[in-house]
């Protein structure tokens, strides 16, 4: 089996849910092949991420186009650094490119800003911190672009959608100082059981990504174990983190099916329980 071949359809879903993060524009399939496959299993509702400008503006033009996709805003972690520090490596999908500083940062933000003004952007993000790929040259940034989108996220009364990788007790940190929004949602939730009840009792959205599926992700089961049913979503975060059994090929959202259906079985309760609680979450976090 290739390991760019698109996995099959599963069985759909007889209850239909959202995935609550995904990039259509980073996948093969146009974004009407790619929505017409996810409704085929019973995937009707889709959340498109932006993680720079371009991606963002995309989003949101995306969005007021179809009516079952519903956009986010932001610069991701690891663009903040980037766009005030520069890119020499061309590690982005921007390639190479110099530093602008702060300024370029804050005509960056002050675009985000705007596109969260929108009615058919319904979140901010994926923001949060990065302390995988990023550098601690590149941290201030990074929290600095972070406490701006929070404050835009309140501002405009939007869900506040976050990336932590390898950071977690400084996401809480600066949420708790910061003060989060009303609706935020960890995206492919990443910590323990215990950050879970920790979340939990702030009322943070935990969003479960393919990765509950592999091997080596018992952490990851634990945590969903005792969250909440009603702070639980799940995505794709398409084309990335493709759940077993096709781990490393390429994800899309109609394979939501084969995530929630391993979902249900850790949470102890049938799929269409799940898919229920699931679909009324999203529309609860995105406010939709």
């Amino acid at each position: 089996m290739s390991r760019t071949e698109a996995p099959p359809l599963p069985e759909p879903l007889r209850v239909p849910v959202a995935d609550s993060h995904t990039h259509l524009d980073m996948q093969d399939a146009t974004v009407e092949e790619g929505l017409a496959r996810a409704a085929a299993v019973n995937v009707t509702t889709v959340i498109q991420v932006g993680c720079d400008v371009a991606g963002s503006r995309w989003a949101a033009e995306t969005a007021a186009a179809h009516a079952n996709v519903h956009a986010a805003v932001a610069l991701h972690p690891n663009e903040a650094p980037r766009i005030v520090h520069g890119d020499p490596d061309g590690r982005s999908r921007q390639g190479a490119r110099e530093g602008g500083g702060q300024a370029a940062l804050h005509e960056a933000l002050a675009e985000i800003d705007a596109l969260a003004a929108l009615d058919h952007v319904r979140g901010v993000g994926e923001t949060g911190l990065d302390c995988f790929r990023t550098g601690p040259e590149g941290m201030a940034a990074q929290e600095e672009s972070f406490r701006a989108h929070i404050e835009i996220a309140k501002r405009h009364g939007k869900a506040l959608v976050i990336h932590d990788r390898e950071a977690h007790a400084d996401v809480l940190r600066i949420l708790a100082d910061a003060g989060a929004p009303e609706r935020t949602v960890f995206h492919c939730y990443s910590g323990d059981a215990d950050m879970a009840r920790i979340c939990a009792d702030a009322g943070y959205f935990m969003s479960f990504a393919g990765n509950v599926t592999f091997k080596n992700a018992q952490p990851l089961r634990d945590a969903l174990a005792v969250a909440p049913m009603e702070l639980v979503l799940v995505e794709t975060d398409a084309p990335f983190l493709t759940p077993a059994p096709y781990r490393g090929r390429p994800n899309a959202p109609y394979l939501i099916p084969v995530t929630l259906r391993a979902m249900a079985e850790v949470k102890g309760v049938d799929e269409d329980t799940l898919a229920s609680a699931v679909s009324e979450n999203t529309a609860r976090a995105f406010d939709y």
